[in-house]
């Protein structure tokens, strides 16, 4: 778009010298500029950081409003953000979130694709996806860990705990899909990553992500086999487009025992058409979107009809909450919703128990840091296998994408520790400056999205956003240094409302008061939620947890018994 092009170098500040008037302002800044950090974007000239469309601000402008307020405000202000806009500073108070960020929130009647698109061409929201427009990307680490997770649940689920010996067929290897070939390979299996986007590929490539490019589809699926009998771990990148060459995989009746996507199909202007040269999509993309979104469609519906082939013979297919399903429905495959999305498949006992994705960012920029953190978590969780295992990994694997940082599976009061330890680090000079502590925000407590984190809830409540909204004003209230609430991300405009926080542990008292609230109060609320909903082991959760709730309390008065049957 016009008014967001141009060209820049954008990275953060390093080192432990403020250019604001605290570290709450200055974790600000940097996160921000750290999310369109070349090393981390996905496209930074245009402000996008991942997913097609997810921006940090709305234009260059807004961009340098931004970074020019977060360098004057003050420990007792407040800085308002519409839809990527610096619109307001307030006095509020020393515990109040420094920034405060909505974006693309529509009125529900008018939430569309087509409104969207035009409140965003004059130049009045943007799309934030979940962490481009609330400051905390961290590149491609971010999604890896729940990426791994996801495939070792398919692992234990399916084949014996291990991917050895397996294939995955998926596609998209952007800032979320890029995760997909080490997750798989850390998990022992073969993956063969189909994208139409070289530059991607050789990204990939570059951050060690990707073992091999195959020339076409012959050679890929020779090294795929022979890797797949030997039982040893690879993958591979294609340049192709997954509608027009899994059909082709299909016919050719391969082996493939799981598939899955993580192409752009949350917003079908994004969707690559096979029969459309780039120069022609881009031209109808801007004159004819209509058209564009029908083929995109109808391609969409090609790409879920060979999934479903696979799935007939025997795969484990499930979508990986990019929106393709609903998509590919809409362009006339009517078996589009045959195979479940991986919340419902593998995730959500993990909700039960606020499990999810914590991340801390070392805001020195110093790797060192991240690594005595690091020590410090394996210390702490030793009796977990889980966190200890990928911990290790991740030291391994993981190479730094701008500002240094560690994703982790951590649950209720797990979090906390974790924050605890890590404000007293940088409390004793451990680590050399404060550190930023966030989520994902695909989170048990944080979203309502029916076609992905909410999906098929046992109590019907898919479609209540009363969840993330509440988890938003929680943590405003608990002391986080910033909170957004987003609409949109993930699945697409209309299907999902999100919310995410941020929580600088800079090593004094205050901190570690907000640190913990925040990293027991945002989690807890993820506990709740499915505690609500009817699931027993969020019950039994809760009750185990202390933690409050007066519904089921008044639940069980009523009924003189215990609450759900949930499972």
């Amino acid at each position: 778009m016009a008014r967001t092009a141009g060209a820049r170098t954008v990275r953060a500040p390093h080192g432990v010298e403020l250019t604001c008037r605290g570290w709450a302002q200055e974790a600000a800044l940097r996160m921000l500029m750290n999310n369109l950090d070349p090393d981390v974007a996905e496209r930074p000239d245009d402000l996008v950081v991942y997913g097609g469309n997810g921006r940090a601000a709305r234009s260059w402008q807004d961009f340098d409003a931004i970074v020019a307020t977060l360098r004057e405000l003050a420990d007792d202000e407040t800085m308002l953000v519409q839809s990527g806009r610096p619109v307001a500073v307030f006095r509020t108070h020393e515990w109040a979130p420094r920034v405060l960020i909505s974006n693309a929130m529509i009125v529900p009647e008018w939430a569309t694709l087509e409104e969207f698109r035009r409140l965003e061409d004059a130049g009045l929201t943007m799309f934030g996806q979940m962490t481009a427009g609330s400051w905390a990307y961290i590149g491609s680490q971010g999604i890896l860990q729940s990426t791994y997770e996801t495939f070792s649940a398919v692992a234990s689920k399916r084949f014996g705990g291990t991917l050895a010996g397996t294939l995955t067929v998926t596609a998209g290897l952007g800032g979320m899909g890029g995760a997909q070939p080490l997750a798989i390979a850390m998990n022992g299996g073969v993956a063969l990553c189909l994208e139409v986007d070289q530059d991607k590929i050789d990204r990939r490539m570059r951050l060690g992500y990707l073992d091999t490019q195959a020339e076409d589809l012959d050679s890929a699926l020779s090294l795929a086999l022979a890797a797949r009998e030997q039982k040893r771990a690879l993958s591979i990148g294609l340049l192709a487009n997954a509608a027009e060459v899994l059909p082709q995989i299909v016919a050719r009746d391969v082996p493939v025992d799981i598939a899955t996507d993580q192409t752009s199909a949350h917003d079908p202007l994004l969707y690559a058409v096979p029969d459309l040269s780039p120069e022609d999509a881009a031209d109808m993309r801007v004159h004819d979107p209509k058209t564009y979104v029908l083929h995109a469609r109808a391609a969409m519906a090609d790409h879920v009809e060979a999934l479903c082939a696979l799935l007939d013979r025997g795969a484990e297919v499930f979508e990986y909450g990019n929106g393709i399903r609903v998509e590919a429905d809409l362009g006339g495959f009517k078996r589009a919703l045959d195979f479940p999305g991986f919340i419902v498949a593998y995730i959500r006992p993990l909700f039960c128990e606020a499990k999810g994705h914590c991340r801390w960012i070392a805001l020195s920029g110093d790797p060192a840091d991240i690594a005595t953190i690091d020590a410090a978590m394996l210390e702490e969780f030793a009796d977990n296998r889980s966190v200890t295992r990928w911990l290790r990994l991740a030291a391994r694997h993981v190479r730094v994408q701008g500002l240094p940082a560690r994703t982790c599976m951590l649950g209720y009061g797990e979090r906390a520790r974790a924050g605890k330890l890590i404000n007293d680090l940088v409390r004793d000079g451990k680590v050399s400056a404060p550190v930023a502590i966030g989520r994902e925000h695909l989170d048990s407590g944080s979203v309502a999205s029916p076609y992905r984190e909410t999906e098929a809830m046992i109590d019907g409540s898919d479609a209540i956003a009363d969840w993330p909204v509440l988890n938003a004003m929680l943590n405003t209230a608990s002391g986080a240094t910033w909170v957004g609430v987003q609409h949109g991300g993930g699945t697409g405009v209309g299907r999902s409302v999100h919310t995410g926080m941020v929580v600088v542990a800079d090593g004094t008292p205050q901190a570690a008061l907000r640190v913990d609230r925040v990293m027991t109060n945002d989690p807890g609320s993820g506990v709740v939620r499915h505690a609500d909903a009817g699931y027993q082991r969020a019950v039994e959760f809760a009750a185990e947890q202390g933690i409050r709730m007066p519904s089921l309390d008044a639940a069980a008065a009523r009924e003189g018994h215990g609450t759900g049957e949930g499972t």
